[in-house]
């Protein structure tokens, strides 16, 4: 097992404070929610720019339990982050690494993304919602709509990617 080095460790710190505070921003905002995932998505793909796999667990561990303190009473504005919004910039590491057909994971993903939102829907949305159409629909809503938008949110995750991994390529240099 690779030893972790001090700029790993800063860098997963790093990650992990700026990740809480885009969280704790848009559960406290709620118009700034979604910003708030993708911005703390991107905050933790510092460690997986110098290859840190352990490093982004820990941060990202540490950012759903300090969200969660933080924001106690929002768990349920934490969930979509906890389940996908979180761990996707891993699996789109992983995807590199491993070398799967992109079009593969893409279909993987988008059901996985579609998933956490059908969980979502029904845990939070479907006991306060008063439209009997989207109630019905809704697995086709998302199934159709979720999916459009997922493509587009993994597109610009792997171009903000390539962005950090540039960001701390000159932070450290190396």
């Amino acid at each position: 097992m690779k030893k972790i080095s001090s700029h790993e460790i800063a860098l997963s710190a790093l990650a992990c404070a700026v990740a809480t505070i885009f969280l704790t921003v848009g559960i406290y905002s709620a118009v700034l929610l979604f910003t708030g995932y993708l911005f703390a998505g991107i905050a933790l793909m510092m460690p997986l720019a110098k290859q840190s796999y352990r490093g982004y667990v820990l941060a990202y561990l540490a950012t759903c339990i300090l969200a969660l303190i933080f924001n106690a009473s929002g768990f349920i504005d934490l969930l979509p982050f906890i389940m996908f919004f979180g761990l996707h910039p891993l699996v789109n590491e992983l995807q590199l690494k491993v070398k799967i057909n992109r079009w593969l994971a893409c279909g993987i993903k988008a059901v996985w993304f579609d998933s956490t939102m059908y969980v979502i829907w029904r845990f939070v949305f479907a006991m306060t919602t008063t439209i009997p159409f989207v109630d019905q629909y809704i697995f086709y809503i998302i199934l159709i709509f979720g999916t459009i938008m997922f493509v587009g949110y993994d597109y610009l995750m792997y171009k903000w990617r390539f962005a950090v991994n540039m960001l701390v390529k000159r932070i450290i240099g190396k």
